[in-house]
């Protein structure tokens, strides 16, 4: 039984952040969240690794990571750019913004064959949450069948300001029946939760489960995935900053009744950068768990 991939969402602009976070210096020993991944999903059972990123950062990767992988593990790169699988009657698009994660996973299809993870480069998400993909993508028959590890909205916040995350409702067996994308999610004065929505602030319970882009899928969803970008594309040429999402593509294969996601459970608590401000508690985070890595 052939083992898993994992790609690694690495392409974005870090708009926010001012800077590349992808290869920051954040452990003790100048270890990126990435040299993190890397060593739980080699340890969890993963056998591929494909950095998704942009042309310009592939001589950077190749150079710190290579040495690392070497012998350890097969890697790739597939390059995300903003002409791949557009709609051919498009022509040139005009457009530096990244066409987000769902267009992400589609660039990798040339270079993933087996069952598949997806997780930001940027967030650490702890081994537990490995060791539940790696098991359920090897050992999954159903074709239909993909996943997503989920954590808790109170475990995900950043102190330094507003948080995107996909806000998750599962029913009774464990199934995933909607995700939607709150762009501005953070933490009152008086501790609720909340996310804005025009003006209206609605509340969110402490354990409400959010996707941290932590998804596994089967390799028969990429012509899925490209007949629903190409479209996506013609609807919006004229949107430079428009983002197509991997939760769009699940909630299409849900309501539509070609897939179904299994959401397992994770309490481990996440941390990640969004913001400059959000490194110092990240560094002293990894600082805790150095006896581990």
């Amino acid at each position: 039984m052939s083992k898993p991939t994992l790609l690694i969402l690495a392409a974005g602009m870090g708009s926010r952040y001012g800077g590349i976070k992808q290869l920051d210096k954040f452990g003790p020993n100048g270890e990126t969240i990435i040299d993190y991944s890397l060593h739980d999903a080699i340890k969890a059972g993963f056998g591929k690794i494909v950095f998704i990123i942009r042309e310009e950062l592939k001589a950077d990767f190749e150079e710190i990571f290579g040495p690392k992988l070497a012998g350890k593990i097969d890697y790739d790169f597939a390059i995300q750019g903003v002409q791949k699988y557009v709609a051919p009657e498009l022509g040139t698009v005009e457009r530096t913004k990244p066409w987000g994660t769902g267009h992400a996973v589609l660039c990798a299809w040339e270079q993933t064959s087996t069952p598949f993870a997806v997780i930001n480069a940027d967030d650490f998400y702890g081994y537990e949450g490995f060791k539940i993909m790696a098991d359920f993508l090897t050992n999954n028959t159903d074709e239909t069948c993909h996943a997503m590890v989920g954590y808790q909205i109170k475990n995900t916040l950043s102190e330094n300001g507003s948080v995107s995350r996909g806000v998750c409702e599962v029913d009774e067996n464990g199934y995933l029946e909607v995700v939607t994308e709150r762009t501005k999610i953070y933490r009152q004065a008086d501790n609720t939760i909340v996310f804005e929505e025009g003006e209206t602030l609605t509340t969110l319970p402490e354990n409400t489960p959010v996707s941290m882009n932590f998804w596994g899928f089967m390799p028969n969803v990429f012509p899925v995935i490209n007949e629903m970008f190409k479209e996506y594309s013609v609807k919006n040429i004229d949107s430079p900053k428009a983002e197509f999402y991997i939760p769009t593509v699940m909630t299409y294969l849900i309501q539509n009744g070609l897939g179904k996601c299994k959401v397992f459970s994770n309490e481990s608590e996440w941390f990640g950068v969004t913001y400059p401000e959000d490194k110092p508690t990240v560094m002293e985070a990894l600082q805790k768990l150095s006896g581990l890595y």
